[in-house]
């Protein structure tokens, strides 16, 4: 394990000049050539005491303690490769940079492969900061100052030795802003943008406030610099409202005294066009100055584009989310010297949606506050992001300015649609966005165009950066129009959910649609939350009962905790009978499932005494067999097979088809388990595979995925292991594709038991690792009345072999064994 060398580093970067055209000329010598130069500067930077960070291609990346050792170095490498026909440049500089388990981090780092890039082959570069290390014997050529490419202030450069060499390739005849912390990540976006600034004479980078549009342009400016020789020019717009005034400030930014086009005539020169969205009544200028032109290339920067003819848009989305952490531990550790990456930077970075702007103002709090402190106060993003940077634009210095720049660029039908958009959580369709919003499609379109609307592709639906949602809801909060939004919001999400037939007491012609619900999660918690919070209590709970099985599915405590702040927390609230009677059958269901039988069965009896009030005849059914299930549960399988036939007979009197069939397939599947636990397998066959099929028929899949682990569990216990692992893998592939967690478990543990008895020790104990603590994954539900016959048959059978698995199991997640499980052993 190599050791870095700490505190203040002397860093060297090496690269070929000319590498590809010696790939072409060289053929399939080059790779010997290539092996020779590394061995040769790794054999000289070895013997000085230098350790290698980094290797990529052709080029190296080398630490030292001492500057006087690296300066050695780079001489001997010079001088071992001077008679082949590789030519490298090098670059030195010394700094304090962040040590991290890949390395180090740190604007010293940047500036050093800096110096290098701005050499050619054979030439050492060294650092004022370096040079100042050295003592006078050490002979260095002062080359003035110059600025980078990294667009720091004029660095002092020297050369080693006195060779005559070309000028360097730095910036000139530019006034591109100086910037103080180097880019950080952007490399695809460097390398596609770069290309298309290459090749075409308009490229605008769009993207939302905050996304480091400007940052990477200028660096975009920079890196072409060479192709300009007339000049690469910035003209930043923020301060003019104007459009007619944009043709003079580019006039005045180029040294022009009065016509912009004669005076760049043939010029080959970039012009870079900062903050283009307020003023983008103006890009027939740009189009006039482009026609006018032959070699002058424009570079823009807005929220939204300038939609002529020859533009090509390059949209700037958020960090990756390695390079949001790193750039929030490098402006971290910039405030605060000692601070240390924990787990809560990842969580912070997504809270945020990795703006860069929005992560360099949370990085800069960490000097009054740790990251987990930080990430605690993020609910309220908005106040919390504030700089108390000097020089920082008036509009960056909030994220919350950031975005209200956006705001009051748009136009009044614009901004009442942004504001009610604040109503969503999540992503949304654009049916909602036309319910909830009265949004007409033009005006959903501009606002996608000007980055405060994103659309996910491949889906068609629409969603706000969470910290734009957060601005939108503010907006939506202060207007007298939230309340009707609101309830629009919650009407119209109610009908989603009764659409997603998730009442299991009630179903609906078309089956289960567990993928709706889990897909409008966000906005169906939304509502709920709304609802119940501002006393729409009736509402709350038909909302929360047409998500009955999605609780029981997903997260039944969830379910439980929902219908207690609707039912408990607010006793006195009038609700009609048979929408309270509703919802206590479904607070039943998600208490059970969550493993509380016993709390369930004095609910399902509150539920049984109102439907019999209302003479519900057909939710008395359904809550018979609910009870029926308790008695089971307690042992009195006399009584359930008494309320359980007493329900089966109320079904079969319904003359609606789907009510119908949908009782009977959970009547005769509770049947079938009735006479399991009686001991008479052979009907519990029949009557578990009849209620497998009835689900199948009205799409109920869920309970279908149950019947089919039912069968399977029953299966093992009679010997059939084929027909077992039939029936679990049909039941987890269910369970998986309705995200099921407890079926999930449940399958699991089945097929953990079906390799145990095919002899296969390792996969069983691999499988049983993962859901051997299942109570953290999932509720129990059904799973666990089996658990311990399926723990005791597979502990049977363990051996060395299984506790092998058995470690490797439990670093598994779920989902992962999940899909183990699915695949078919070679065995």
């Amino acid at each position: 394990m190599r050791q870095l060398p700490t505190g203040t580093v002397t860093f060297l970067f090496t690269d070929i000049e000319g590498s590809t055209r010696l790939l072409h000329e060289l053929g399939d010598a080059y790779a010997g050539v290539l092996a020779e130069h590394r061995r040769a500067v790794r054999d000289a930077f070895g013997r000085y005491r230098g350790v290698e960070v980094d290797t990529q291609g052709d080029a190296f990346f080398f630490a030292f303690a001492r500057a006087s050792d690296a300066v050695l170095a780079a001489e001997a490498a010079q001088g071992a490769l001077a008679k082949g026909p590789v030519r490298v440049r090098m670059g030195l500089h010394t700094g304090e940079p962040i040590v991290t388990d890949e390395g180090y981090v740190g604007a010293d780092v940047h500036r050093a492969a800096r110096v290098m890039s701005a050499g050619h082959g054979g030439q050492v570069l060294v650092s004022g900061a370096t040079a100042r290390l050295l003592d006078s014997r050490t002979e260095l050529t002062d080359l003035g100052e110059h600025r980078l490419k990294d667009l720091s202030a004029p660095e002092r450069l020297y050369q080693l030795g006195e060779a005559p060499f070309p000028p360097l390739k730095t910036l000139y005849r530019t006034n591109l802003p100086v910037v103080t912390t180097p880019l950080v990540g952007r490399e695809r976006e460097l390398e596609e943008a770069g290309a298309l600034v290459c090749s075409h004479r308009l490229v605008t980078l769009t993207g939302p406030g905050g996304s480091g549009k400007t940052r990477l342009a200028v660096h975009l400016a920079a890196d072409a610099a060479d192709d300009f020789p007339d000049g690469v020019y910035w003209v930043p717009l923020q301060a003019i409202r104007d459009p007619a005034n944009v043709a003079h400030t580019i006039a005045a930014a180029v040294g022009a005294d009065d016509d912009l086009i004669a005076h760049v005539g043939s010029r080959h020169i970039l012009v870079l066009l900062d903050n283009f969205e307020q003023v983008v009544e103006a890009s027939p200028t740009v189009s006039s100055l482009l026609a006018g032109t032959p070699n002058a290339k424009v570079l823009v920067t807005s929220r939204e584009p300038l939609d002529i003819a020859s533009e090509q848009r390059y949209p700037v989305d958020p960090l990756r989310l390695d390079d949001a952490e790193l750039l929030f531990n490098e402006r971290a550790h910039a405030v605060m010297h000692g601070f240390r990456p924990t787990p809560e930077v990842k969580v912070i970075c997504e809270h945020l949606d990795r703006l860069p702007l929005a992560i360099e103002l949370a990085a800069a709090r960490v000097a009054l506050l740790d990251p987990g402190d930080l990430l605690a106060r993020l609910d309220q993003r908005l106040p919390l992001l504030a700089s108390r940077s000097r020089d920082a634009p008036a509009r960056q210095r909030t994220l919350r300015a950031t975005i209200e720049w956006s705001y009051e660029l748009l136009d009044a039908n614009e901004q009442q649609l942004f504001r009610r958009m604040g109503a969503f959580r999540g992503s949304f369709s654009l049916e909602a966005a036309e319910s909830v919003c009265g949004a007409e499609l033009d005006t959903v379109e501009s606002l996608v165009v000007k980055n405060l609307l994103r659309r996910r592709w491949g889906t068609g639906r629409l969603l706000m950066l969470n910290t734009i949602r957060e601005y939108s809801s503010e907006r939506l909060e202060d207007s007298p129009e939230a309340q009707a939004i609101h309830r629009r919001h919650a009407e119209f999400f109610l009908d989603v959910a009764r659409s997603a037939n998730l009442n299991a007491g009630d179903l609906a012609p078309g089956g289960q649609r567990l993928d709706v619900a889990f897909e409008e999660q966000d906005n169906l918690r939304g509502a709920l939350s709304w609802a119940l919070r501002n006393g729409e209590i009736q509402l709350g709970l038909e909302l929360a009962t047409a998500l009955e099985q999605f609780w029981v599915a997903n997260d039944p405590a969830e379910g439980v905790r929902w219908f207690h702040r609707a039912l408990v927390d607010h006793p006195a609230t009038e609700t009609a009978v048979p929408v309270r009677a509703h919802a206590l059958r479904a607070w039943g269901s998600s208490t059970h499932i969550a493993g509380d039988p016993a709390g369930a069965e004095p609910l399902w009896e509150q539920s049984l005494a109102l439907f019999e009030e209302v003479g519900d005849e057909h939710g008395c059914a359904v809550i018979l067999h609910r009870l029926s299930i308790s008695a089971m549960v307690r042992g009195d399988l006399i009584q359930a097979r008494e309320l359980v036939e007493s329900s089966h007979s109320v079904h079969a009197r319904n003359e609606d088809w789907w009510q119908k069939t949908w009782g009977h397939a959970q009547t005769t599947g509770t049947l079938g388990a009735i006479a399991r636990d009686m001991g008479d397998d052979a009907l519990a066959l029949e009557r578990l595979g009849e209620s497998a099929d009835l689900a199948r028929a009205v799409g109920v899949e869920w309970w279908q995925g149950g019947m089919l682990a039912e069968l399977a569990a029953l299966s093992l216990r009679m010997g059939r292991v084929e027909e077992a692992e039939t029936h679990a893998r049909e039941s987890l592939a269910i369970a998986v594709r309705l995200g099921d967690r407890s079926g999930q478990v449940f399958g699991v543990g089945l097929l953990a038991c079906v390799a145990a008895e095919y002899g296969e020790l390792e996969r069983a104990g691999r499988l049983w690792g993962a859901i051997e603590e299942e109570r953290a994954h999932a509720p129990l539900g059904g799973w666990q009345r089996h658990r311990d016959a399926c723990s005791a048959r597979i502990r049977r059978a363990a051996n060395s072999e299984f506790d092998v698995g058995l470690a490797a199991g439990r670093e598994l997640e779920l989902d992962t064994a999940a899909e183990e499980a699915l695949v078919r052993s070679p065995n």
